[in-house]
Formats: C-alpha cells, sequence, structure tokens
C-alpha cells in the first residue's frame, strides 16, 4: 500500500538576541509544504486564494486570512494559481517560541490571563473579525521594519489585539478536556482510551458505562458535562478522524475505510463526514494531496 509523506519538521533559524521571528515570502516558495515547528506561528495572507491545512482541518483561505498555529501542529497553504504564475508577496509570518510565552507569564502577572487563547491556538485559531484585522496588518508591517524593544513592543500590541477578538473558530479536533478534578479526569481518560482501543467495533453507552462502574443514564450525563458532548458524537468524531488519517496517508479505498473506522454503511459514514468537515471523503482525500505532496 502507497504511504504519502509525514509533515516535515522545519528548524526555525531564530536569532540568539530576537524573541520574535518575521519572514515573508511569494508562491511557490519552498517553505510552501506539509510541516511544522517547534514555535507558534501567526499567518497573514497577503494574496491568492487556496486551501489551508491545519491538523486534520481543510478550508479556504483568501487575502487577510489570519490564523496563528501552535507548536507542532502541521500545516499548510496551497495557492489556486496558474500554472506559470508567481506571486511575490503571499504569506506574513511571526514566529514565536513556546518558552518566550512561558517567560513572559512568570515575569508579567498580566500575561497569565492569556493561557485559554495558548490553548486554543495549539489547535489553530482563524481569526474572523475583518475590522480587527485591519488594525493588525500595519502591525505586522511595523514588525517587519523594526528590532529590538520596538520590535517586541509592537507583537505585544498585537497579542493583546488577537486575545480580544471574539469571531474566531478553533480549527484542528481536539479530545482534550481541561478537568481539574483528578476523579473525574481518571474516569474520563478511562473512557476516552476505551474508545480510542475500541473505536473500530461496536461501542454501546451500556458497555462503556459498565466499565467505568456507572449507570447508563449517569454516565450519559456525566459524559456530556465532561466532553460538552454526546457520546455517540464523541465517539464518532473520533472515528471521522481515523478516517480522515487513512484518506490523507493511504490509497485504501474509501468504503474499506468505511468499515475500518467502525461504521457498518458507507451512507451513515458519508452522512457523517459530511456533517463534520462539510466535504465528501472524496473531496478530502483530493484536497489533502494537494497539501502533502505540494513542494
Amino acid at each position: 500500500m502507497k504511504q504519502r509523506i509525514q509533515p516535515e519538521f522545519e528548524w526555525v533559524d531564530q536569532q540568539a538576541d530576537a524573541s520574535i521571528r518575521y519572514l515573508e515570502h511569494g508562491y511557490p516558495s519552498p517553505l510552501v509544504r506539509w510541516h511544522y515547528h517547534d514555535e507558534y506561528e501567526l499567518h497573514l495572507i497577503t494574496a491568492t486564494t487556496g486551501k489551508v491545512f491545519i491538523g486534520d482541518y481543510i478550508g479556504n483561505f483568501s487575502p487577510g486570512s489570519l490564523i496563528l498555529v501552535g507548536p507542532q501542529l502541521p500545516h499548510n497553504w496551497v495557492s489556486q494559481i496558474g500554472r506559470d504564475e508567481q506571486i511575490d508577496l503571499r504569506d506574513r509570518v511571526v514566529n514565536f517560541s513556546p518558552e518566550f510565552v512561558r517567560g513572559c507569564e512568570s515575569v508579567f502577572q498580566e500575561m497569565r490571563v492569556l493561557a485559554p487563547f495558548w490553548e486554543r491556538a495549539s489547535y489553530g485559531i482563524e481569526f474572523l473579525d475583518t475590522d480587527k484585522i485591519q488594525q493588525i496588518v500595519p502591525l505586522f508591517e511595523e514588525i517587519a521594519t523594526s528590532s529590538g524593544l520596538k520590535r517586541l513592543t509592537r507583537f505585544l500590541t498585537l497579542i493583546e489585539l488577537l486575545a480580544s477578538i471574539s469571531d474566531y473558530r478553533v480549527l484542528s479536533s481536539s479530545a482534550y478536556v481541561p478537568i481539574q478534578d483528578s476523579k473525574i479526569l481518571h474516569r474520563l481518560n478511562l473512557v476516552i482510551n476505551y474508545i480510542f482501543e475500541h473505536y473500530d467495533s461496536e461501542i454501546t453507552l451500556d458497555e462503556i458505562a459498565k466499565h467505568v462502574d456507572m449507570s447508563p443514564t449517569y454516565f450519559s450525563k456525566f459524559f456530556k458535562k465532561s466532553t460538552g458532548q454526546r457520546f455517540v458524537e464523541f465517539v464518532n468524531g473520533m472515528r471521522i478522524n481515523k478516517a480522515c488519517e487513512h484518506l490523507a496517508h493511504t490509497d485504501e479505498p474509501i468504503t474499506d475505510i468505511c468499515f475500518t473506522v467502525g461504521f457498518n454503511n458507507i451512507a451513515n459514514f458519508n452522512r457523517r463526514f459530511f456533517a463534520l468537515k462539510e466535504m465528501t471523503p472524496s473531496e478530502y482525500r483530493k484536497t489533502s494531496i494537494g497539501a502533502l505532496y505540494i513542494g
């Protein structure tokens, strides 16, 4: 079976005397490929339209698209242009490290309120407030043309603006649940681990409730309260995400993938897939190939 390439690791050349790195590039470019790195990346598109790939998310981008990608989250932007067309400036990019963020939090108490913002960033955030984005574009330009303390102050202003945006969407799917109670977390981990190990077979609510020594009624309420999803939604979501991995990285027939990830008929699989990804499995495979093979 043919295997498609995995995301490449990119080493970000961060200068020792600079906390913030700025770069820009056109398209096509050697920098445009399915990859990940240890740093945060704030990515502003200035030209072209196309498909954006963040983790298991596939969507559209256009000029003004602004996305923050967390550390080690694979990503790529693929423009739809003519065969011989060359774009001089498509991307403005700001990189900064998790160590820099933690250092700021340890020194400045005001930075600690951003913890939920950084958590969302670990799955990718697309900012949708066009008015705020218009305010942010000049800050990219100032960061590009400055250095030292001036660049740092412009960056902090930029982060303050981003964190104030309420119109956004989190992109890549996640099973992470920020629960503090250790007993609840332990039970929930048992449940999620069980689902992960058995998602490819029939899993009933009664069966998993028994696994964690709960009544079905209590378990249903417990799971919804802990995860924000009904049990069947969570299981189907995990199955669809596993299907995305098969679609993106193998040439297995879609019908085989349907049964491999635990669905028992193709019509239900296609319906669930479209509801979550807003495209068919075959469309997902075609667009994912564009991300994985570009460059």
